[in-house]
């Protein structure tokens, strides 16, 4: 992996792997979403203790690990320019369709901007005889620009 991550993460990924469960196993067993969860290992979402504690007995790791997850994390770090070709092609999505999507945005909803923190994101498969797709579903709440 040419991104440099946490030791927290790498833990948890080979735990994650070692025990055979998927992030949607634990969206299951936690009643939190796959990708949040799989924020929450990459150390760009922090966890409640009990969610934390809950990640790690189910990985069996140490438990004094759960302290670490609900520390509030720098958010958004790595190249500005992703390398990775699948985290590439969102950069490269926002690059050819940003400007349309921010022009479609505004005429429906004024001024403003798509929260990322007040967000939900939710990956889904679609069955295709030509290839299967991926489907991303992006909610954030619309945040009006404040005039003073």
């Amino acid at each position: 992996m040419d991104v440099l991550v946490p030791e927290i993460t790498t833990k948890l990924l080979k735990a994650k792997k070692d025990k055979g469960i998927s992030f949607q196993d634990l969206e299951n067993l936690m009643g939190r979403d796959e990708v949040w969860i799989a924020a929450v290992f990459y150390r760009q979402a922090s966890a409640s203790i009990e969610e934390a504690e809950k990640i790690i007995t189910t990985l069996g790791l140490e438990p004094e690990m759960a302290g670490e997850l609900t520390e509030y994390p720098t958010k958004g770090q790595g190249p500005v320019v992703p390398t990775d070709p699948l985290i590439y092609r969102f950069y490269e999505i926002m690059q050819v369709y940003g400007m349309a999507l921010k022009s479609v945005i505004q005429e429906k909803f004024g001024d403003g901007i798509m929260s990322a923190i007040d967000f939900t994101l939710d990956v889904e498969k679609e069955e295709d005889p030509k290839g299967d797709r991926v489907k991303l579903v992006m909610s954030g709440k619309f945040l009006p620009y404040k005039k003073w």
